[in-house]
């Protein structure tokens, strides 16, 4: 992994810089410079637009009570692509706009999903649930759908459960109830 992350950030730079010194020598400095301008601009705010479309469909999603696992994974997208397009080159932002642009996005996406899947299958990515260290294998273990378990399986979930409450004074609501009456 580390020497995949080292090509990365040194190849993909060197790359890029070449093609822009090539598209400045073939078109001029400024049309060079005024095109990174407009593709962050533009990028900028594409991403924008299409991440406020993407947080809504998550919003919908979990308001009808539904995981919206694609809707996740495309703002993931959207977030890599507006980085890339941030970065001044040419690879980068063609990478960039096809993840920002819906049409390409949906298909990089269940790529992505297809690779996400298998790697959850191998074993290679672990989720923790309510702050336990176990894998998702372990964690598919539990069949949350059992209503026959007693209080005892509560302990299985997680060392603290997050309540919000409100006190209410029954001194008050006694007297209230009486003087009504």
């Amino acid at each position: 992994m580390l020497i995949r992350l080292l090509l990365l950030f040194t190849i993909v730079p060197i790359i890029e810089l070449a093609l822009l010194i090539k598209l400045g020598n073939y078109v001029g400095l400024l049309p060079t410079l005024g095109l990174i301008a407009i593709t962050g601009i533009i990028g900028a705010s594409l991403a924008r637009s299409q991440g406020f479309l993407v947080i809504n469909q998550i919003r919908n999603k979990l308001s009808t009570g539904s995981l919206p696992a694609d809707s996740l994974i495309e703002g993931l997208l959207i977030l890599i692509g507006g980085g890339l397009l941030l970065t001044p080159g040419l690879l980068t932002d063609v990478t960039g706009f096809s993840l920002i642009i819906p049409i390409t996005r949906k298909a990089i996406r269940r790529v992505a999903k297809v690779k996400l899947k298998n790697q959850i299958t191998k074993g290679n990515i672990q989720f923790s649930f309510f702050g336990n260290n176990k894998s998702s294998r372990d964690n598919q273990e539990y069949n949350w759908q059992q209503t026959d378990k007693k209080d005892n399986d509560w302990n299985n979930l997680s060392d603290s459960i997050d309540v919000d409450f409100k006190e209410v004074d029954n001194d008050n609501e006694d007297d209230n109830s009486k003087k009504n009456k």
